[in-house]
């Protein structure tokens, strides 16, 4: 009968086979670089500017980046490093290319729903590429222990006390001695200091706030990875709780984000797992904007409307058990988002009962649907399969047209994004500075 070895060994069998796809899929050496862009890719999709007045801009600058002429001896191309220094340089008839980034830290997105498969880390990972091609910088924290999406950003070797484990064990050390030093006499406290808490606890807890943060093949693009390890988070949180029972577990991430500088980040992206645990309620309660991503399919919305309940019923009874102390823990209870959107995912306008299920999601949620889903192309499938998303899909290896569909759906779904986050952004900066 298989057992706990049986387990292990097809692992280790998965395991070599995983190490065999990504060397297909990444660079030589498992490094993945990011392929560069051509400037019909830059003109039309990035800066909405005729390809020919770009050309003439360059043209009559040559200090300005001019990209690298490849094999075919014709077009230009461009790393994202040249197209956001054209950014900072270039007006066209005045206007800037900057984005538009509000004062303020910078605001924090939760891709999140229980229910696996509707497409998570692939909306998470599109909205982040189309926010660093729109001259945003962002930060993705990866709390899935499957790590799909610290994967498909080249990272293959990740220790979990470099993940979202290691933000939550520092958070408890750094709890644990706050709350002694709300004693007079250290000996009233009936909850242990941080040199009281396990050696791991504490050695992990030592690490600076900058430590959790890993560079990317995107150069605009920082990561908070995961790794198959940090599912153990799930276990030791509730150790953690049980040794600490003072300690405002769903607190970590978003103190943690708090001391990081205001101006280091304009949008940070959480990718959650497939469940409501310790990892995706800390997602929650620091996020700005939840964004729930869900198929076209019955069950996905039976899943999607039982995730928001059981969502609601624990944020509820975290507010109620948490309300006395959160003010002193930073956490401000009880947990409000600036908005919360619904995402159909793998949609096909030509599909009846596609149709009929996104009629049904605007008739229960209204406006919290977005306008756009993400449609079902070729481009989409293989971006899932390859661990490369649209953006970073280079349209010559498939036709053009089919190629430019795909990005344009995305287009279309980060752009309703971008309007949501520039909306809400004076919102949370408001309620901050009323906090302080």
């Amino acid at each position: 009968m298989p057992n706990h070895t049986d387990l292990l060994r097809m692992n280790e069998r998965s395991l070599a086979q995983q190490a065999a796809v990504r060397k297909a899929t990444f660079s030589p050496g498992e490094v993945k670089v990011l392929r560069p862009f051509s400037i019909w890719e830059i003109s039309q999709f990035m800066f909405n500017v005729p390809a020919d007045t770009l050309r003439k801009k360059l043209a009559d600058d040559p200090s300005l980046p001019q990209g690298e002429t490849l094999d075919d001896g014709r077009q230009r191309w461009f790393s994202l490093d040249e197209i956001n220094e054209l950014r900072r340089r270039l007006r066209f008839r005045g206007r800037s290319l900057l984005p538009t980034r509000p004062q303020g830290r910078a605001m924090r997105v939760a891709v999140s729903n229980f229910k696996g498969g509707v497409g998570k880390t692939v909306v998470a990972q599109h909205l982040a590429h189309a926010a660093a091609l729109d001259g945003y910088r962002v930060l993705i924290i990866d709390f899935d222990p499957q790590a799909t999406l610290t994967h498909s950003m080249g990272l293959t070797d990740v220790r979990e006390w470099n993940t979202v484990w290691g933000v939550m064990c520092r958070d408890l050390c750094r709890e644990a001695d706050r709350i002694m030093a709300g004693y007079d006499n250290p000996d009233d406290c009936p909850f242990p200091a941080a040199e009281e808490l396990p050696e791991d606890v504490q050695s992990i807890g030592a690490q600076r706030v900058q430590d959790f943060i890993q560079p990317t093949c995107w150069s605009t693009i920082d990561i908070i990875p995961s790794c198959a390890n940090a599912a153990f988070v799930e276990f030791a949180s509730a150790q953690y709780r049980a040794l600490h029972k003072a300690w405002s577990f769903f607190g970590c991430v978003a103190r943690y984000l708090d001391e990081l500088p205001d101006d280091q980040y304009d949008i940070i992206l959480f990718d959650c797992p497939p469940a409501i645990g310790y990892q995706s309620l800390n997602a929650a309660f620091a996020a700005d904007i939840l964004y729930v991503p869900s198929g076209p399919g019955y069950w996905e919305y039976d899943s999607t409307t039982s995730y928001l309940g059981q969502l609601g019923d624990a944020m509820a009874d975290i507010s109620e058990g948490f309300s006395a102390h959160a003010a002193d823990a930073g956490i401000t209870l009880p947990k409000d988002f600036a908005d919360i959107r619904m995402l159909m995912t793998r949609f096909e306008a030509t599909n009846p009962l596609h149709l009929a299920m996104m009629d049904a999601f605007r008739n229960v949620f209204g406006s919290n649907v977005c306008q756009h889903p993400i449609e079902m192309t070729r481009a989409v499938e293989q971006s899932g399969r390859f661990q490369m998303s649209v953006y970073e899909q280079d349209y010559r290896q498939m036709t053009r047209e089919t190629w430019k569909r795909a990005r344009q759906s995305f287009d279309r779904a980060y752009d309703e994004f971008r309007t949501t986050v520039l909306t809400a952004w004076p919102q949370v900066q408001g309620r901050q500075e009323a906090a302080e």
